[in-house]
């Protein structure tokens, strides 16, 4: 039991409690412990198997009690009794966009409907539309999601995968049969969601590499197992697949199965040029016709250097220039987690944040960031506790108060998510965006313009000055909910011309912009901004999956702006306002 699943649990009590009406100070409890579990710095399991989490504030008896008996046993009777006086599928319910907590205890107590695939039926059938507060319209967006979700139900995304890679490779590499074990496919690209995870190993004893692959603990059900390669479903249907190779075809088997289909065309063309054949087991000479000589291949550097190439990064594989790149020594040197200085576009209490503004501020700290940016919601972002003028302004001196006690090496920006409304003007006036330190910009309502009407709206919002830059440009949620209708390209284009900064929001379930669109306002001199988009402590460790995306996109450090010092991102911020 890893406190990932402890924290999921205390989560998924909190949204049963929600639905059975129970009290609103038990449910927060749940909630807060969640959080407390995901983000403490030690082994809060193994301390809670020892019971000694006495002192972690924040963590009653109550609580305490319960992550001792998951600890130790790996189980909660309280959790199992409690979700059996519901339907098994009652929580794919809040998984569909549109449909929150209050709309799902309002269907399942007047509707009994306790999955999606009775709710889609309650549609249907007109039910749903007859509820109080919901309504035609509102049950045709509903029965839109369920279709997206559908759509996209075999998708995962990547923090739901990334602790199933580590734990896998820990024990994969633990292995005393296995020399090297790397996680290959769409996981290595830095692909945003993955539909499974596959797995190779270097080994000189396949079968019993095999069989304890199959044997691992969060292994729920075994899809196939033979001599060389099997298949497994992990939590959540999550399909992981074994390859075993000798240690002489470890470097053409990483490189196949790492893929993408495109990149592998191209570099089995390049050897077919030499007169070699290129597969997943090795490079080899073309019977009966002349070729170079092969030289010595132990890893996958030696297997591109040998085909005239430097050695792409794992996330450049997709056939979109890395070839011609490599080949004229061109490949971008991409960014890396360390290079990030600090961060912009978090949450605090303030708004719909878990941590207080001192709380996020020593996390920062504590990840040796130079610089924190706040951005809470404004008011038109009611859902969020949005700030109004007064309570922002509050806000901004609390945080010159705050930067005093701070020495020189650390400031936090004091900012503001403002929304753009419907027509592009912004939530706040220009009196008070001007008494910021910077401003991000974002949609947060009416998804549904057309798409010059919505590319419109936001190339009005920052136009103006005050807007430091563009928060999740797409609105996407990945798996969960599409991209409005807009002009990316042209987005772009302004925002190149205005001088106005681009999110890369790194939050899991967005990567937005997407990194398919980096390479194109790289091109255009647009600036990108690596936000975790934090609601807690733990979400700023959320920058690990923008680095991935943002490498994907080939971006540099010279790309980010989070990547300057502390002085230099001062500078930078200050910069636009001062065109006004």
């Amino acid at each position: 039991m890893t406190s990932a699943d402890a924290a999921a649990i205390f989560e998924k009590i909190a949204l049963l409690m929600e639905l059975k009406g129970e009290n609103p100070f038990k449910i927060r409890a749940y909630r807060s412990g969640a959080e407390i579990v995901e983000s403490y710095a030690g082994d809060i399991m193994k301390m809670a198997e020892a019971n000694e989490l006495s002192g972690i504030k924040g963590l009653g008896e109550a609580l305490r009690d319960k992550l001792h008996e998951l600890a130790t046993t790996g189980h909660l009777s309280f959790y199992e009794n409690l979700k059996s006086e519901f339907p098994d599928g009652i929580f794919e319910l809040f998984e569909i966009q549109g449909l929150g907590p209050k709309g799902i205890k309002q269907i399942y107590a007047e509707l009994g409907v306790g999955s999606t695939a009775e709710l889609k039926s309650a549609i249907e059938d007109g039910l749903v539309a007859k509820l109080a507060g919901f309504g035609e319209k509102k049950a045709a967006k509903i029965l839109e999601g369920i279709a997206f979700r559908e759509a996209h139900a075999s998708e995962f995304r990547l923090e739901q995968v990334m602790p199933v890679v580590e734990q896998v490779l820990e024990i994969l590499r633990a292995h005393p049969g296995v020399s090297r074990a790397e996680v290959c496919g769409s996981y290595r690209r830095g692909k945003e969601t993955v539909h499974d995870l596959d797995f190779l190993v270097a080994t000189k004893h396949p079968e019993n590499v095999i069989e304890g692959f199959v044997s691992m603990p969060m292994v729920i059900q075994v899809i196939a197992k033979g001599s060389t390669k099997a298949s497994v479903h992990v939590a959540q249907g999550l399909q992981c697949d074994l390859r075993a190779v000798a240690s002489s075809e470890f470097p053409f088997a990483l490189n196949y199965f790492t893929g993408s289909k495109e990149h592998n065309v191209a570099m089995r063309q390049r050897a077919l040029s030499r007169g070699w054949t290129l597969n997943e087991y090795a490079l080899s000479q073309i019977e009966g016709r002349e070729g170079t000589a092969i030289p010595e291949i132990e890893d996958e550097p030696d297997l591109y250097r040998a085909l005239g190439l430097d050695w792409p990064e794992p996330e450049l594989r997709e056939n979109t220039g890395e070839i011609e790149a490599a080949e004229k020594g061109q490949l971008p040197y991409l960014i890396k987690l360390e290079n990030l200085r600090g961060v912009f576009h978090n949450h605090t209490t303030a708004s719909d944040g878990k941590a207080t503004l001192a709380e996020m501020a020593e996390a920062a700290q504590e990840l040796g960031f130079q610089y924190l940016g706040i951005a809470d919601h404004s008011k038109s972002s009611f859902q969020a506790n949005g700030l109004d003028a007064t309570r922002l302004r509050r806000q901004i001196e609390t945080i010159r108060e705050l930067n005093q006690t701070f020495g020189s090496d650390f400031r936090i920006f004091a900012g503001s998510e403002v929304d753009i409304l419907k027509d592009g003007s912004l939530d706040f006036d220009d009196d008070l965006l001007a008494e910021l330190d910077y401003v991000v910009a974002s949609v947060h309502s009416v998804f549904n313009l057309p798409e010059a009407e919505m590319t419109q709206r936001i190339i009005r919002a920052i136009e103006n000055p005050h807007v430091t830059m563009l928060g999740h440009l797409t609105g996407r949620l990945l798996a969960q909910r599409p991209s409005y209708a807009v002009n990316i390209p042209t987005v772009i284009d302004a925002a190149a011309e205005t001088g106005t900064l681009i999110e890369l929001n790194a939050s899991p379930w967005r990567l937005d912009m997407d990194w398919r669109w980096w390479k194109l306002a790289k091109e255009r001199g647009v600036k990108c901004s690596i936000n975790p988009d934090a609601h807690s402590v733990h979400g700023l460790k959320d920058v690990v999956f923008g680095i991935r995306s943002a490498r994907k996109g080939w971006l540099t450090r010279e790309d980010v702006v989070n990547c300057l010092t502390l002085d230099e991102v001062t500078t930078l911020i200050a910069k636009k306002r001062l065109k006004s």
